[in-house]
């Protein structure tokens, strides 16, 4: 019965890792949307730390089970087992988004930076009057 319970209990705390992992991305996703930086890395950092403990967790739930008669009772619950599916599917659906939105802010700071260094030193005004306000709407 202990072999049950500890492979539950593995289980079982993989799925909170899972949830974690994918509470994560979405921390991430906002504070990317909120220019949060400070919040961006330390979610990049609870990630990584997840991850890793994720890595471990499916290395010891993949182990072979020993060749027993209590081996066929030594399997997951299967509620437990279609909790972990769903919440796998979860995180791969946020990684994807995450993904592509790491790829759009990426590119979007990019352009910003070019745009930015291609017109440096451009606004400064001329000595005069002062009063040349021009918006780029108004120079079409």
């Amino acid at each position: 019965m202990t072999g049950i319970l500890d492979r539950n209990e593995k289980a079982a705390s993989h799925l909170q890792l899972l949830r974690s992992l994918a509470n994560e991305l979405e921390r991430a996703m906002q504070a990317i949307a909120h220019n949060a930086l400070s919040e961006l890395e330390e979610s990049v950092a609870n990630q990584q730390v997840l991850s890793a403990q994720l890595d471990e967790w499916a290395d010891d739930l993949d182990a072979p089970v020993d060749a027993s008669p209590a081996a066929s009772q030594t399997r997951i619950d299967e509620d437990l087992m279609q909790q972990i599916y769903a919440a796998n599917d979860r995180l791969q659906n946020l990684n994807h988004r995450y993904s592509i939105l790491l790829k759009l802010s990426s590119h979007s700071v990019a352009l910003m930076a070019s745009l930015f260094s291609s017109f440096k030193g451009q606004f400064q005004e001329a000595p005069g009057a002062g009063l040349k306000h021009h918006t780029w709407s108004c120079q079409m």
